[in-house]
């Protein structure tokens, strides 16, 4: 390769790698493979030594991957917590082995878990903070989150300060439970357990991160006072005895034989495990060697992780079938011959939509070539045979639930039903209806939901409000008292403003952020009825396509008969905005950065009952930007759009 085509594309990689890292470590949003990027990245490192006068100090080689948000309080790593240079052969793994002296120590091998990395610190035998590995050096305080898993101690028996560092995950099990919520609610499921650990943890609600089931296997102890140890097995046994839920599997290896073995068990065993590995990590097991070996500015000298490819496999497609969603999405799952793909049996995988299926000219009796993303979701990577009398699928014209008209926006690559009453979407338009951000109603999960319309007790939302108790308490697990609870949860949610309301009726394209916004311009439900396109266009932040979206739904003959029939039972059909005074009329706040004593939702809430409004972006219609600490691009914008700025002492005077 010439001097000039190296440099273009040195250039070129850095930036996709920074953009994947991006998307992999700060947003939990993974668009390529583990191995893709792996790829990408070898090839960066073999031209960056080939052609040094290229390497740049801020190349993806050279820095962990990560970076702390602002989400949460940054916090300092006292002991750098470093990724590990990756082998993906023996080969590799052998030429890692041959600078180890092995006169001086021995190997230990153990499973990599595939999640995200974190530090635990105690001081006092109490469990003082956990950050997350950031930068390496710079992580986020995620402290409140990581107490909500139960397998990490709140106290252990050792009175010095210590500092360990462990791999959270989501168990699979766990992952299959989410994959299968957010399939009912009509979510954009999760890539992966790692990518759904690493959301879960980062929530800013506690709550919803307990209720995600996640785990920890603690790996390391990165700092300690008032103990020593030899090696790493011995801190592995000690960290054990403290209660820590350690790695399921360390082995002491006295060769790189040992090493290779022991690494083919755990590959041969990862199918069967009820968590995600993506590898396996070989390190020197003496501790004072590793001391001696040293560290390069990114990777330590002492370790290496041997990735496991990727396991695809051929089959034949038999069928495609059609599953309707919660939005009325038609999705075509592969239905092919079972094949064995990381441990376990597997005949369906999804085809996505439309699109997908004419890029690949995808028909029945075709040669497919399927994988395990993650190892958990099955997904068709490509045909590498069509049969003789192939055909491209095409998808159906009608709902294969209700017979109804189906159609595609112009735009999507979703087609949906036109039915809005269409018996696939009923369980999923329940669930909606009843969740946190909607109606609200706790103790109406998916299974008591499931269970009631299984029994002929509910058939739509309105027989929600006219729920027979008596007869749902006589179903299997459930009690008098949880349908106490139940009924006094629904008769609370009768109160609730009426913009969560028309959230709930999961209209297309309308977030709860857009009902808001609906329900406070107009002030009820009839007025939103009564409504044109034009008119409901004219809110600040509302389109056309939202506009006439709501419009269509409030002029269906079904949604005005739902609406009386909730109104005679009691729901509430207005907004319950409290507006003390004027003085924000016409005024947009953007917030940004942490304030003092106010958090963004107390902000927000007194802006907004003093007439003003928020926004989460800045432009030139911005009237003022609230800063707190740890302000970011949003500050610099306004300062650029020449946007008047405000602390929280300016604010004060401004509302009092």
């Amino acid at each position: 390769m010439d001097i000039k085509t190296a440099e273009n594309r040195i250039k070129e990689l850095s930036q996709l790698l920074k953009y994947h890292n991006i998307k992999y470590y700060i947003e939990d949003a993974p668009e390529i493979e583990d191995y893709q990027y792996d790829a990408m990245l070898r090839e960066l490192e073999d031209l960056e030594k080939e052609f040094p006068q290229f390497l740049k100090e801020d190349s993806p080689t050279q820095n962990v991957g990560g970076a702390a948000l602002r989400l949460f309080s940054p916090v300092e790593h006292r002991v750098k917590m470093e990724s590990l240079q990756d082998v993906f052969n023996f080969d590799e793994l052998r030429t890692f082995a041959e600078k180890i002296d092995t006169d001086k120590t021995e190997f230990s091998v153990e499973p990599k878990i595939d999640g995200l990395s974190v530090s635990l610190e105690y001081r006092h035998g109490l469990f003082y903070r956990g950050s997350t590995r950031g930068d390496g050096v710079t992580g986020e305080d995620v402290t409140a989150n990581l107490l909500q898993i139960k397998s990490i101690p709140k106290s252990i028996d050792f009175s010095d300060d210590l500092e360990v560092r462990g791999e959270v995950f989501m168990p699979r099990e766990s992952f299959l439970k989410l994959l299968k919520r957010q399939e009912l609610m009509g979510e954009n499921p999760a890539k992966n357990p790692r990518n759904a650990a690493a959301g879960s943890l980062r929530q800013k609600n506690p709550k919803v991160t307990a209720e995600r089931e996640l785990d920890i296997f603690v790996f390391n102890i990165q700092s300690i006072s008032g103990k020593e140890f030899n090696s790493h097995i011995e801190s592995l046994d000690f960290l054990k005895s403290l209660g820590f839920n350690t790695l399921p599997s360390y082995k002491k290896c006295n060769n790189v034989n040992e090493v290779i073995a022991e690494i083919e068990r755990i590959g041969n065993q990862r199918g069967n495990l009820p968590f995600d590995i993506d590898g396996a990590v070989v390190k020197v097991d003496k501790l004072s060697y590793r001391d001696e070996l040293g560290s390069t500015s990114k990777f330590p000298k002492w370790a290496v992780a041997f990735k496991y490819p990727p396991e695809e496999k051929e089959t034949i497609l038999k069928s495609i079938e059609i599953n309707v969603g919660r939005t009325g999405a038609l999705t075509p799952t592969a239905v092919f011959e079972p094949i064995m793909l990381a441990g376990t049996s597997v005949s369906r995988a999804t085809l996505h939509n439309e699109d997908f299926i004419n890029s690949k000219r995808i028909g029945i009796g075709d040669t497919i070539v399927v994988r395990k993303a993650g190892d958990i979701i099955p997904e068709v990577l490509s045909v590498k045979k069509h049969s003789e009398s192939s055909q491209t699928f095409k998808m159906p014209t009608v709902c294969p639930s209700c017979n109804s008209p189906v159609f595609r926006e112009e735009g999507e690559a979703v087609i949906r039903c036109t039915n809005a009453e269409c018996p696939a979407q009923l369980l999923r338009h329940l669930i909606h209806f009843t969740s946190r951000d909607a109606m609200d109603i706790e103790g109406l999960g998916p299974a008591v939901l499931e269970q009631l319309l299984d029994n002929g007790l509910i058939s739509d939302i309105v027989d929600l409000y006219a729920l027979d108790f008596e007869k749902a308490a006589k179903l299997e697990r459930s009690g008098q008292k949880s349908m106490e609870n139940l009924k006094n949860a629904i008769e609370a949610s009768k109160q609730n403003d009426v913009s969560r309301l028309i959230f709930a009726f999961g209209i297309r394209h309308i977030g709860s952020k857009a009902a808001k916004l609906l329900a406070e311009h107009f002030g009820n439900i009839d007025a939103i009825m009564n409504a044109t396109i034009d008119e409901i266009e004219a809110i600040d932040g509302f389109g056309h396509i939202l506009a006439e979206s709501v419009f269509d739904f409030f002029s269906l003959d079904g949604t005005k008969e739902m609406v009386e029939k909730l109104r005679g039972l009691g729901v509430n059909m207005k907004s319950l905005k409290e507006v003390k005074d004027n003085r924000f009329f016409g005024k947009t706040f953007v917030l940004t950065g942490t304030l003092p004593t106010y958090s963004r939702k107390e902000a927000s809430d007194i802006i907004e009952s003093l007439g003003g409004k928020t926004s989460s972006s800045v432009s030139a219609k911005t009237d003022y930007v609230l800063a707190g600490e740890e302000a970011g691009s949003k500050l610099l914008k306004a300062q650029k759009l020449g946007v008047t700025v405000i602390d929280e002492n300016k604010f004060n005077k401004m509302i009092k």
